[in-house]
């Protein structure tokens, strides 16, 4: 049980509630923040009810942090440590400038890397890496929103089939699997994919795949699919690992694992 002295709502869309609440901590007499998440069915995505408590299961797994969850009229809701600091995206965002020459920092891609590779080693594949998901703490990259990742076992009563994340970082084997079955199954392949992706939006502020902003997801994921993706216009080795992280064919990218030694090397 916590008591709030302060809360601000930081996302609500469809069917996801996220707040950041700090509570008084008795061990240090300060505050602490926590990420509290609420879920509930949405018009498109009923199984955001449950996502809170299957991230929360997931994080119990593999997180030294205190996790809790429960239920409530309308779905499923979490309490989760608050991790502090931008994402990837908003540090990178000097780098987009038309003006900027600077090279993005291969530190924070190799914390990136490392962060995932460090996930892959427990067992569990993300699902929904994006640059938002990256969070640059001080103590280095922190990977949230687990809610979709999968590998080890989950609770049948919050599980829910996996239907593609956001199509801007899908690999082309997900959105496949997603056109032809309406459901995919992600691997450490596509995980790595969607780095690459993550990395090439924040640096370049250009999607890996051309398409209509407005196109119906179902274009979008075609356009995936068909390839090729667009020019790594980022230079140097950042560049050259990129491109080969979005190569088309999972067996030919490198393991995230592997992208921490091309960076460690370049570094």
């Amino acid at each position: 049980m916590i008591t709030p002295t302060s809360q601000r709502l930081v996302l609500s869309r469809r069917g996801s509630t996220v707040w950041r609440v700090e509570a008084e901590d008795p061990e240090t007499e300060g505050t602490t923040a926590y990420a509290v998440k609420v879920g509930f069915p949405s018009e498109t995505h009923a199984h955001t009810a449950l996502a809170p408590s299957r991230e929360a299961h997931i994080l119990r797994d593999i997180s030294p942090h205190a996790v809790h969850d429960g239920t409530w009229a309308e779905g499923t809701w979490s309490v989760q440590p608050w991790h502090p600091g931008p994402s990837l995206y908003s540090k990178w965002g000097p780098h987009r400038s038309p003006e900027s020459t600077a090279i993005p920092s291969l530190v924070d891609a190799l914390e990136c890397s490392a962060a995932l590779s460090d996930l892959h080693r427990t067992g569990w594949v993300h699902g929904d890496i994006q640059p938002a998901h990256l969070i640059m703490s001080e103590s280095g990259v922190v990977l949230i929103d687990l809610a979709l990742a999968r590998g080890l076992w989950v609770p049948e009563r919050v599980d829910f089939p996996y239907r593609g994340c956001l199509v801007h970082y899908e690999a082309p084997e997900i959105s496949l699997q997603v056109l032809l079955s309406g459901v995919a199954e992600p691997t450490p392949a596509s995980d790595v994919y969607a780095l690459g992706a993550s990395l090439m939006i924040s640096a370049t502020g250009w999607r890996h795949v051309d398409y209509p902003d407005d196109a119906p997801r179902e274009v979008q994921r075609q356009a995936i699919v068909d390839g090729p993706h667009r020019p790594v216009e980022i230079p140097g080795d950042l560049g050259k690992l990129v491109d080969a992280m979005l190569r088309p064919e999972p067996a030919d990218r490198p393991t995230a694992a592997e992208a921490c030694e091309a960076l460690t090397h370049a570094l």
